[in-house]
């Protein structure tokens, strides 16, 4: 399986001498149907180019966005693009990810979409997160694999868990743990390893409240990309951030 850290322009130095393929994030949806690109000069070439939704416009003109889209791939010699789409799907985007399937397809070029985006553009290779907190990770990935035809059709977008439920917790929603809170709380504490949800936890006590707190490490992200290169998933694609302290035993 091929793995993609995802760096931004500051994270590239760093990751550059851990990590052979990357993932540029560097590009967000603007207005005016544009592609807009960060501030300090780039220093990239191949590999993926990552295109966000974080405060982006309406695409009145998506055949104008996918061009430049199209153009900065040509120019960069990137290989395919990334849509880190978080926000609610929007019909414009949705005509836009539609559009610039079409158009990297006549290059030879790929895309990636979120699930939410995947019936928009049914030919794209659809995004799965590996933070799953309930249920089975295996019978998750395999549904996902049924539905889209195989491994070829799917890539993992690996998220590192690190959430708090509080007990009882009846919506099944933790809350995001950042790194330095997170090991404060683990010290000291027995960690057991979930079968089922592929992912390590202990429980603790808080100001009289029961607490579930489960979380990835290195052994654990191994073991979800083992399971998805079993099931024929050949691309993985990680947070430099997320990973940076582990990097290394990842590789």
């Amino acid at each position: 399986m091929q793995l993609y850290y995802a760096v931004t322009a500051a994270d590239f130095v760093e990751a550059v001498g851990r990590g052979r393929r990357f993932v540029h994030v560097a590009y967000r949806v603007g207005g005016q149907s544009e592609l807009l690109r960060q501030a300090p000069p780039l220093q990239t070439h191949g590999d993926f180019m990552s295109v966000s939704d974080r405060d982006a416009g309406i695409v009145e003109r998506p055949e104008a966005l996918c061009g430049a889209v199209a153009r900065e791939c040509a120019r960069r010699g990137y290989r395919g693009v990334v849509l880190d789409f978080e926000a609610e799907p929007r019909d414009d985007l949705r005509a836009f990810a539609a559009l610039l399937e079409t158009r990297l397809r006549e290059s030879r070029r790929a895309l990636y979409v979120p699930g939410t985006y995947a019936d928009a553009a049914p030919d794209a290779v659809e995004l799965v997160c590996t933070a799953v907190s309930g249920g089975n990770f295996q019978e998750y990935l395999s549904e996902i694999l049924r539905r889209r035809g195989g491994g070829k059709r799917v890539a993992l977008d690996v998220q590192r868990l690190r959430m708090d439920f509080q007990l009882p917790a009846p919506t099944g929603e933790g809350m995001p743990m950042e790194a330095d809170a997170f090991e404060e709380l683990r010290a000291g504490k027995a960690v057991y390893f979930s079968p089922d949800l592929c992912a390590r936890y202990f429980t603790c006590t808080r100001n009289g409240q029961a607490h579930f707190v489960l979380f990835d490490d290195a052994d654990t992200i191994k073991h979800k990309l083992r399971i998805g290169a079993a099931y024929g998933i050949e691309t993985a694609f990680l947070q430099w951030p997320e990973v940076r302290d582990i990097a290394d035993s990842l590789s």
